[in-house]
């Protein structure tokens, strides 16, 4: 049998055009799978795994979308020309919904429809006590869709109010874990903080989730936001769109990411160490979930917003010594993903709650592309495979 050909991380580096932290940030992500050499101290990569890589990001290229939705330029993200970072810390969600839809900061309230709500929380009621919470909101979604009978209506003004009606809704049909009834009008964020927690809710949580809503809110073209284009681009309704952007999602590499997160700092915090876990994680061999990013070489600045926002605690202690961790021996900060898992952990919420959070969150960013999506030429997207398989006689 040949030996394979192996290559050390810098000279896969060299090959694919990156750092080699990105190349890290390939392998936390399980884009691309390392071993370790034999004095267990460095990583190689087979060059069939690479060249692999390579052909796969050749193939599955994005066709051309304009968007003046999101720019992410220099490790800093923008949306509509504004530094994400700082609408996270100074503005609402509601209204960073509008800027993504309408290009301006306008504060409106997500109207809930009783209705509407009542019919999702009779529907999301009779799911299994093992439903994911994601789960909960794909219900809802198409429990909405199938009572709009103007959910064919794709002009701006009709997709605006379907995505704050749809917000609303989505947040409803999951199952409060805390009675309290505001005495006074609630934003969107406290509104989501008695469905995700039981812990009573402050200032300063609904700050930091709102935060994280915001940062969430979009992130140029991500693997669930091209589905949610592709599904517009056919003209389906907002509600399909949303349920796209939903099912690409689901996966351990997007938006589940912060689950698999989860469990690593919940460790950190009541196990051994922050050391110690990360050095199980790689003696084992596992990508360490929560860490590297294909975009930004510096580090996340969502992650690094939310570290700042969270209240000092054990959680914060053991998140931080993770990221110093991982950026003193790989080069590799912390995402996002561990961010919410921080979030998550520290305010007594399950260990889905990221995943909803993102979830609902980037339904706001769907909607947006689609809305360019609408007013571009319809069906463009349609890539040929290259076919690799037995050829005809």
């Amino acid at each position: 049998m040949t030996a394979q050909t192996l290559l050390t991380t810098e000279e896969v580096a060299i090959l694919l055009g990156v750092k080699p932290a990105t190349v890290y940030a390939y392998v936390s992500r399980g884009l691309l799978t390392s071993r370790r050499n034999a004095d267990g101290k460095n990583s190689l990569f087979t060059k069939a795994d690479v060249d692999a890589f390579v052909a796969g990001r050749k193939r599955t290229a994005t066709p051309g979308i304009q968007t003046g939705i999101t720019l992410i330029k220099d490790d800093k993200l923008y949306f509509r020309g504004r530094d994400a970072t700082v609408l996270a810390r100074s503005t609402g969600f509601e209204s960073v919904a509008s800027l993504l839809w309408t290009g301006e900061l306008d504060d409106v309230p997500f109207p809930v429809d009783p209705d509407l709500c009542g019919l999702v929380t009779d529907i999301t009621s009779r799911l299994p006590k093992t439903a994911r919470l994601t789960d909960r909101l794909r219900v809802t979604v198409a429990a909405a869709a199938a009572a709009d009978p103007l959910r064919f209506d794709t002009s701006p003004p009709a997709v605006v109010a379907t995505g704050r009606q749809l917000l609303a809704a989505m947040v409803q049909g999951l199952p409060p874990r805390i009675n309290i009834i505001p005495p006074g009008p609630v934003s969107f964020a406290e509104t989501l903080w008695l469905r995700i927690t039981s812990e009573k809710p402050s200032e300063a949580g609904s700050r930091l989730l709102n935060a994280a809503l915001v940062l969430l809110a979009d992130h140029d073209i991500a693997a669930s936001t091209l589905a949610a284009r592709v599904a517009a681009s056919t003209r389906a309704h907002p509600y399909a769109v949303v349920s796209a952007g939903l099912a690409a999602l689901d996966g351990p590499l997007h938006g589940a990411a912060s689950g698999l997160a989860y469990p690593l700092l919940e460790e950190a915090v009541n196990g051994p160490g922050p050391v110690a876990t990360i050095s199980d994680r790689l003696r084992s061999g596992v990508p360490v979930p929560g860490f590297g990013h294909p975009i930004y070489q510096g580090g996340d600045p969502r992650a690094t917003t939310l570290f700042e926002l969270l209240d000092e605690g054990p959680v914060k202690d053991a998140a931080l010594q993770l990221d110093a961790t991982m950026r003193t021996r790989s080069g590799t900060p912390a995402n996002v993903d561990l961010a919410l898992a921080a979030l998550a952990l520290h305010h007594r919420m399950p260990a889905d709650a990221g995943e909803a959070i993102f979830a609902v969150a980037r339904t706001a960013g769907w909607l947006a592309h689609a809305l360019e999506e609408y007013g571009d030429r319809p069906s463009r997207f349609r890539p040929s495979g290259a076919y690799a398989g037995t050829q005809p006689l």
